[in-house]
């Protein structure tokens, strides 16, 4: 109640560490332990407004004194907390007190905030004695300042409620398996259960996962649907999708809001995120209500919305769609909102006890995702070149830390290797580091250099999964040339997860209902087995809506693209290219495994076929040179595009119609054969008992399968498909294609 009719000032996101949750208990408990013996602690109060009930429990209560303790922990200097943080404690006491005051008959009341510094271990008591009549005075005031708000919400849950139970498909008829997948969401959401479906491009599967759920949303009392997905691309089709059930069902009320990255939303990227720097944190909590209302009003939030609103009431964009995370029905955002280590979402869900149902969008992203959230790495070299600039009072430990780090690694002969464990030294030497810069900030929030406060996020990074470190990550050294002033030769420490599925269990957990959905998510065990899906899970193969006469797949299985076979390999392709191009011109997509052997066929190609056109992917290609390399795939344009399996071109690009008529897939898209991946297998076959399978079979069809998805994409196109490689005659590879395909 406070947070949301109590918050004033401006915003301020300054830098300041502040205690965990074990040091704040720690505190609290240091607080009362100092107390007379009869001073009483978690007292639950209880009081009534009109219609609304509030609950709470005070942290103490001295009889004696007649005093009312609301106890907050912090770290630093107490005159740096941001006094809209103040303005919010205040609140809380007051309201305690006269929780207290009317249950106990008193006539007064002593309220007051102690200031607990868990570094100094020093209390700060600041107290004001209050009457119960301006204590309940002001406990009116700000029921009726939630009262207003809770009408509205109540007013829109009802409504928004009411309309899905009717909610209307926007279409006259579900597309060919739309339907299947639509029901199957819906059963899912019903059971409160989780399903991975297997649905093929064209079949409208994001339409298909997010009407069922909005019908489903009144019966099983969801409070929000997560849209979550790997792409910007992803989101459009999310947002176009919540378009199309609004335009078809004028009357819903529904919120939806679009999440996107602080860096791309924020107005004023040169300026510090508090009052004293940047215009649009300067009274944020007094304009936010206003923007707030206006923005919700609007249903749907994406992020031009979310700026044009922000802009007329001079608040910040991004921190304004944080607020609404909690008022929205449907949220759209990136994988890691939910998912990752200090996700907002899953945060919100659990302290909230939100009800929400999960969609996850192109599922098979989902485990380098995860692997990527839950690793962390440290660089020897940028360490020691922050060491030599670190401020005096961090020094000591950081040179234990270094002593630590040299100790590790001196024996360590080869560039590579996998340690069975996180040596005890080093990571003692690091929650030494955390610990004092955590202090060392905490006094100083403000100017401090970007070289310590990047190590320090690193290495608090690292702490948290060195202290969860188990057989689903492996703890590796890589020993790399860089000879400095600071060091002879560089090493990496790295916690490189391995099977993301321990810490993304919880997450479904959390969850009412989730369902996965991709093109490509078979074998269904291994995405199961890889993201912590509970046991039996459910997988569905929704029936194509393509039939096997729009695309002729034929096996190349007499040509090897092995490494060592790759240079008798080029002419074959050459030729199949030029034929196939001759006889049917249009465009065509070649996927090969390397930029080596990309630069090798294109050459040749150009050498003998100077005729057709052509044109390349380069290693290092921006935004912009990306998007023109696609919107040069047009209706009327012909030619091959030379492009690596796996990067940008493999998945995610629509190109319906004429834009591709064809695709050559000259390997099967295992991933590269190195000590890391080697370690990977060994640690899978451990596990599961599949480690050649579950490394790089599985990791490789399914770049396969997303590429070949680019050249039908509607019921009315057209194309061709050649898999170039001995192995796609092998019945362990054939079996990972999609069911529909006539190979020939």
């Amino acid at each position: 109640m406070c947070d949301l009719v109590a918050r004033v000032g401006d915003l301020d996101q300054r830098f300041t560490p502040s205690p965990t949750a074990l040091e704040g208990m720690i505190g609290h408990n240091t607080v009362t332990s100092r107390r007379p013996p009869n001073y009483q602690t978690e007292i639950p109060l209880t009081g009534e407004y009109k219609n609304i009930f509030v609950r709470g429990r005070a942290d103490g209560y001295d009889p004696d004194s007649n005093q009312l303790e609301e106890i907050k922990t912090f770290k630093g200097l107490l005159e740096r907390m941001p006094e809209n943080h103040r303005h919010l404690h205040w609140a809380q006491a007051r309201i305690y007190a006269w929780l207290l005051a009317d249950e106990r008959n008193l006539e007064e009341i002593n309220a007051a905030l102690v200031y607990y510094n868990v570094s100094s271990k020093d209390e700060f008591p600041l107290s004001e004695l209050f009457s119960a009549p301006e204590l309940e005075a002001y406990f009116a005031e700000q029921c009726e300042k939630l009262q207003t708000w809770a009408d509205r919400e109540v007013a829109h849950r009802l409504a928004r409620d009411k309309q899905l139970a009717t909610l209307k498909f926007p279409h006259p008829e579900f597309r060919t398996g739309q339907r299947f997948l639509s029901e199957a969401v819906y059963k899912t959401a019903n059971r409160g259960k989780c399903l991975m479906a297997q649905a093929p491009t064209g079949i409208g599967k994001t339409l298909g996962t997010i009407f069922p759920l909005l019908k489903a949303m009144p019966r099983k009392k969801l409070d929000k649907i997560f849209f979550l997905t790997a792409k910007t691309s992803g989101r459009k089709l999310a947002l176009d999708a919540l378009e199309v059930l609004q335009e078809s069902n004028p009357d819903l009320k529904l919120r939806t809001l679009e999440l996107v990255a602080r860096e791309k939303a924020c107005e004023h990227p040169d300026f510090a995120c508090h009052g004293e720097s940047c215009p649009l944190a300067k009274g944020f909590y007094d304009r936010l209500p206003e923007a707030r209302i206006e923005a919700l009003d609007r249903g749907m939030m994406d992020k031009d919305t979310l700026r044009e609103v922000a802009r007329k009431h001079e608040i910040c964009p991004y921190y304004l769609g944080q607020d609404l995370v909690s008022w929205s029905d449907v949220i759209i955002g990136d994988y890691n909102y939910y998912f990752d280590l200090y996700a907002v979402l899953y945060a919100g869900t659990v302290i909230n006890e939100w009800r929400v149902s999960v969609l996850v969008d192109e599922a098979h992203n989902m485990i380098e995702r995860g692997r990527k959230m839950y690793s962390a790495e440290l660089d020897q070299f940028e360490f020691e070149h922050m060491r030599q600039s670190a401020p005096k009072a961090v020094q000591g430990t950081l040179n234990k830390l270094s002593q630590a780090w040299i100790q590790l690694v001196q024996d360590q002969e080869a560039p590579y290797e996998v340690y069975s464990v996180i040596e005890e030294e080093l990571h003692f030497a690091l929650q030494r580091v955390v610990t004092r810069i955590t202090d060392y900030l905490a006094d100083r929030p403000t100017n401090n250099d970007a070289g310590l406060l990047n190590f320090y996020f690193d290495a608090l990074q690292f702490v948290t999964l060195a202290d969860s470190f188990g057989p689903h990550s492996m703890f590796d050294i890589t020993r790399t040339e860089r000879r400095s002033n600071l060091l002879h030769e560089n090493t990496v420490l790295c916690i490189r997860n391995v099977v993301p599925a321990p810490f993304l269990k919880g997450r479904f957990e959390a969850a009412q209902s989730a369902t996965l959905f991709s093109a490509t998510l078979s074998p269904s065990h291994f995405y199961s087995d890889m993201l912590g899906l509970p046991d039996k899970t459910p997988f569905i193969d929704v029936p194509s809506p393509f039939s096997p006469e729009q695309l002729k797949v034929q096996a190349v299985d007499h040509i090897s693209t092995r490494f060592l076979r790759r240079k008798h390999s080029l002419m074959p392709i050459v030729q199949i290219m030029a034929k196939q191009y001759r006889e049917q011109p249009g465009n065509y997509l070649l996927f090969v495994s390397s930029f080596d052997y990309l630069d090798q066929v294109y050459t040749l190609f150009s050498e003998r076929c100077p005729e057709i056109p052509t044109r390349q992917q380069s290693r290092l290609m921006n935004e912009a040179e990306r998007q023109d390399f696609i919107n040069r795939f047009t209706p009327t344009s012909t030619g091959i595009a030379f492009a690596v399996l796996g990067g940008s071109f493999g998945e995610g690009i629509d190109l319906p119609g004429d834009r591709l008529v064809g695709a050559f897939i000259a390997t099967i898209g295992l991933p590269q054969i190195n000590e890391i991946n080697e370690q990977m297998r060994t640690r899978m076959e451990a596990i599961f008992g599949q480690g050649y399978q579950y490394t790089y079979l599985y990791p490789g069809m399914q770049k396969v399968v997303q590429a070949a998805g680019r050249v039908i994409r509607t019921t009315d196109d057209r194309g061709v498909i050649y898999l170039i490689d001995d192995r796609y005659g092998q019945t362990e590879v054939r079996e990972l294609l999609p069911a529909w395909w006539e190979i020939s």
